[in-house]
C-alpha cells in the first residue's frame, strides 16, 4: 500500500474500533450515575459561589493558568507501529502527508478539553471582569489558535530533538500560553498577539530544523506505544485487557500492613493476598484512585445526599473490581500445590477489602468532617463494601 493517506485511514479506523471496544466498559451505569450527580452538584455549588465571588478575584489569571496548562500538553497521535521503521523508509519523502493527517486528528481530538475549560470559566469571567460578550468569545477563538500552535510546536520539537528535554519545551510553551490568555482576558489583546507571534516564530524555527532531520521513527513509535498502554491501563480498571500485565513494585513503606496477618499456617492465603494487592500496581492504584476521587468529592460537595450517593457508588466500584481481580486470577501460584481449603482465598480477600475499605471510609469521613452527619458517608462506604462482597457473584478460581 503506497498511498500514505490510505495507510492513515486504515489505521485510524482500527484505532477507533479499539477505543470503542473498551470505552463501552468504562462508561457503565454506575459510573454514569456518579458523573451525573458529581457534575450536577459541582455546577450547583459553582453557580452559588458566583453570587458571592469578590470583584477582586483574579479570574483572568485562574483561567489563564488552567487553559495554559491544558493547551501545552499536545502529544502527537501518530498511530505509527514498530515495523514502520523499516517498511515506511521507501516512502519517507511522502510522510508529510501522513503526518498532516496525524496532526489534524491530534488537534481536533485534544482541542475539546481547553474549550470546555474555557467555557466553564466564562460565567466567572463575566462576573468579575468588564469584558464584553464578543471579547470573551474572541478569547475562545484565541484559545483554539493557541492549541493549534502548541500541537504543531510539540510535534516539530519531537521531530527535531527526538523528544529529549521535552519538559523544558513544555514549560516554555506553557508560560507563553498562560501570559497570552491572561493578556487576552485583561483587555490587552495586543500583548496577547505578541505572545502568539512568539509561539509562531518558535514553531517556525523548530519546523525549519525538523526538515533537515531524518524521521525519528523510534521516538514516535515509543510515544505511541506508551500512549496506548496508558489507555489500556485505564481501561483495565473496568474490564480485563489482554494487552497488559500488572507491573509490580516493592513499596516498603507499606510493610506495616502485613502486621494484620499473623504468622500462622492458616493465614497463608491472607499473606499472599496482602502482598499481591500491595505490590501489584493495577490493584493498588485502583484503590488509591477511587479513594482519591471520593475524598475530592467529599471536599468539594456540600450536599450530603450527593456525597452519600457518590461515596456508595465508588465503594461498590472499588469492591467489585478488586474482588474480581483478586479472585479470578488464572496464573499459576505456589499455594496451588498445598492442601489449602478452597474458601481460604475468598476469606483472605474479604479481610483485605474490609481493612482497606475502612481506610477509605476514614479518609472520606475526614474530608467531609465539616458537613452535617459527616460520619454517614463512612458508614455507607463500609456497608456497601460488605453488601457488594457478599451479594456479588464469585468469579471462578482456576486451581
Amino acid at each position: 500500500m503506497n498511498n500514505l493517506t490510505d495507510v492513515w485511514s486504515k489505521r485510524f479506523e482500527h484505532y477507533l474500533l479499539e477505543v470503542q471496544k473498551y470505552m463501552r466498559f468504562v462508561f457503565t451505569g454506575h459510573l454514569a450515575i456518579v458523573l451525573v450527580f458529581a457534575i450536577g452538584a459541582l455546577a450547583y455549588q459553582y453557580s452559588e459561589w458566583l453570587h458571592v465571588v469578590s470583584p477582586d478575584f483574579p479570574a483572568d489569571w485562574l483561567a489563564a493558568v488552567i487553559v495554559g496548562i491544558v493547551v501545552c500538553f499536545s502529544r502527537t497521535v501518530t498511530l505509527l507501529r514498530e515495523p514502520d521503521q523499516v517498511y515506511l523508509l521507501p516512502l519517507e519523502k511522502e510522510m508529510h502527508l501522513y503526518f498532516r493527517k496525524a496532526l489534524n486528528w491530534t488537534f481536533w481530538s485534544q482541542v475539546i478539553l481547553p474549550v470546555i475549560c474555557y467555557i466553564v470559566l466564562i460565567p466567572l469571567i463575566n462576573a468579575v471582569t468588564d469584558l464584553s460578550t464578543w471579547q470573551i468569545w474572541l478569547g475562545l477563538l484565541f484559545v483554539i489558535l493557541l492549541k493549534y500552535m502548541n500541537v504543531q510546536a510539540e510535534f516539530h520539537y519531537r521531530f527535531a530533538y527526538r523528544g529529549y528535554y521535552v519538559v523544558y519545551d513544555r514549560i516554555a510553551r506553557m508560560a507563553v500560553s498562560i501570559l497570552a490568555v491572561q493578556s487576552a482576558l485583561s483587555d490587552s489583546f495586543w500583548w496577547a498577539i505578541i505572545y502568539f507571534v512568539l509561539l509562531l516564530v518558535y514553531n517556525a524555527s523548530l519546523s525549519k530544523k525538523a526538515k533537515v532531520q531524518p524521521i525519528p521513527y523510534e521516538h514516535f513509535v515509543k510515544l505511541e506505544q506508551n500512549r496506548m498502554m496508558a489507555f489500556y491501563r485505564f481501561a483495565n480498571y473496568f474490564t480485563d485487557v489482554p494487552h497488559i500485565r500488572g507491573a509490580v513494585k516493592r513499596r516498603t513503606w507499606l510493610d506495616a500492613v502485613y502486621k494484620f496477618v499473623p504468622y500462622k499456617k492458616e493465614n497463608t492465603q491472607s499473606y499472599l493476598i496482602f502482598r499481591t494487592f500491595v505490590r501489584t500496581n493495577d490493584h493498588f492504584y485502583l484503590w488509591v484512585r477511587l479513594t482519591l476521587i471520593s475524598a475530592i468529592v467529599a471536599l468539594l460537595i456540600d450536599i450530603p445526599v450527593v456525597l452519600w450517593i457518590v461515596a456508595g457508588a465508588l465503594s461498590f466500584a472499588t469492591t467489585i473490581q478488586l474482588k474480581y481481580a483478586l479472585l479470578s486470577s488464572s496464573d499459576f501460584r505456589m499455594d496451588m500445590l498445598y492442601p489449602i481449603k478452597d474458601n481460604q482465598r475468598k476469606k483472605a480477600v474479604q479481610k483485605l477489602l474490609r481493612i482497606f475499605m475502612v481506610m477509605q471510609a476514614m479518609i472520606v469521613m475526614l474530608c467531609a468532617i465539616g458537613h452535617p452527619l459527616f460520619f454517614v458517608s463512612a458508614l455507607i462506604v463500609i456497608v456497601v463494601n460488605e453488601l457488594t462482597f457478599c451479594m456479588s457473584k464469585d468469579p471462578s478460581v482456576q486451581v
